[in-house]
C-alpha cells in the first residue's frame, strides 16, 4: 500500500481527471505531444493511496539507515522543498518534468507502485512546482540551485548514495548531478532527454516564459509554448514561477564531465520525441550509457508506457549490490 500525507488524495484525483480531459482538447491544438507530463493511464489508482505521517525520526546525514515512509519539507537556500518517501529498501530518487509534480509524473502514472516492489522511492516537488516553494526570481533557479535541492534532500534524509531517475526537466537536473556528483549515485536513468539537457541555451526559454506571463493566451503563436501555458494554467501552476524557471540560466554539461562517468546509465526516449533533441549524441558521450527508444511514443506518451517501466525495472534489477 502506498503512503501519502493527509489532503493529497483529493488533489491527485482532481489533477488526474483534469489532465485526461485536457489532453484530448489540447492534442487538436498542436504542440501537446511535446509536453513533459504523464498521460491518462489506468495505473496509479488514487484509491490505493492512504494517508500517514512519518513514523520515526530521520537518520542523521551519512547514516546508511533507510528512511521511514512519510512526507516532509526542508529548507534549501531559503526555498522550502517538499518530499515524500514510499516503501523501504535501496533508495531511488525521482525528479519530475516541467509543470508536473511528484503526484502527476510518478504517482498517477503507477511508477511509485511499480518501483516500490524493488526500491524505496524518494520523490520531491522541484522548486517552482507542486508543494515546494515557488520563487519568482530567475536567479532562484539558475546554476546549481535545482541540483543542490537534490543533494540537500539526500543529506537531510541521511542518504549517502541512491539510484536516480529524472524525466525531461528532471532528466536535465539528473544529468547535471551525474556530471558533478556521480559519487552520490549508484545508477542514473535519464528519460525524455536529449541534447537540450546538456545545454539549456539550445532552446529559447523566453518563448515559454512569455507564454506563461501574457494576459492573452490566444496571442501565443508558438504551439508548444501555448500548450505549456494552457496545461500549466489548467493544473493550477504558479505561472510566474514557471516563467522564472524558463528564464534562468544553467551551465552546459561538458564532454569531459560526461566522459568521466563510471556509474551505470540508462537513457530512455520515445522514438517519436521531437521536443528535447536527439538522445544519440548524449548516449555516445557517456561511456556507461545504454539507450532504449520506445517505438510509437513521443515526449508525452512515453511517461506511462509499460515498456519504459519494464526497461527501468530490468536495468535496476541487474545492477550490482549497492
Amino acid at each position: 500500500m502506498l503512503r501519502r500525507t493527509s489532503g493529497s488524495l483529493p488533489l491527485l484525483s482532481n489533477l488526474v481527471t483534469r489532465r485526461c480531459v485536457l489532453g484530448t482538447a489540447l492534442a487538436a491544438a498542436g504542440g501537446l505531444t511535446a509536453l513533459a507530463l504523464a498521460g491518462c493511464v489506468d495505473g496509479g489508482d488514487p484509491a490505493a493511496v492512504t494517508a500517514t505521517p512519518p513514523d520515526a525520526a530521520l537518520p542523521t546525514a551519512g547514516s546508511t539507515t533507510r528512511v521511514p515512509p512519510g512526507a516532509g519539507s526542508f529548507d534549501s537556500g531559503g526555498v522550502p522543498i517538499h518530499y515524500e518517501v514510499f516503501g523501504a529498501g535501496r533508495p531511488i530518487i525521482l525528479l519530475h518534468g516541467f509543470t508536473a509534480s511528484l503526484l502527476l509524473n510518478w504517482v498517477a502514472t503507477g511508477w511509485v507502485e511499480e518501483l516500490t516492489a524493488i526500491r524505496q522511492v524518494v520523490g520531491l516537488d522541484a522548486r517552482g512546482h507542486g508543494q515546494s516553494g515557488k520563487p519568482h526570481d530567475p536567479a532562484a533557479y539558475a546554476g546549481d540551485a535545482m541540483p543542490d535541492d537534490v543533494i540537500g534532500l539526500m543529506d537531510h534524509l541521511g542518504i549517502e548514495r541512491a539510484d536516480l531517475m529524472g524525466y525531461s526537466m528532471g532528466a536535465a537536473i539528473s544529468l547535471h548531478l551525474l556530471a558533478h556528483h556521480q559519487e552520490r549515485f549508484t545508477s542514473v536513468v535519464l528519460a525524455g532527454v536529449g541534447e537540450f539537457a546538456r545545454d539549456a541555451s539550445i532552446s529559447d526559454g523566453s518563448l515559454r516564459a512569455d507564454a506563461m506571463l501574457t494576459d492573452d493566451p490566444d496571442s501565443i503563436a508558438d504551439p508548444t509554448a501555448k500548450g505549456f501555458r494552457v496545461l500549466a494554467e489548467a493544473l493550477g501552476n504558479d505561472l510566474e514561477a514557471l516563467a522564472a524557471y524558463s528564464l534562468s540560466s544553467r551551465d552546459a554539461v561538458s564532454d569531459e564531465a560526461l566522459a568521466a562517468v563510471e556509474v551505470p546509465v540508462l537513457i530512455v526516449n520515445g522514438a517519436d520525441d521531437d521536443l528535447v533533441g536527439s538522445p544519440d549524441a548524449l548516449a555516445a558521450a557517456i561511456p556507461t550509457a545504454e539507450l532504449v527508444k520506445i517505438p510509437g511514443t513521443d515526449h508525452l506518451t512515453t511517461v506511462a508506457d509499460p515498456r519504459y517501466k519494464q526497461a527501468v525495472v530490468d536495468f535496476l534489477t541487474n545492477l550490482p549490490p549497492a
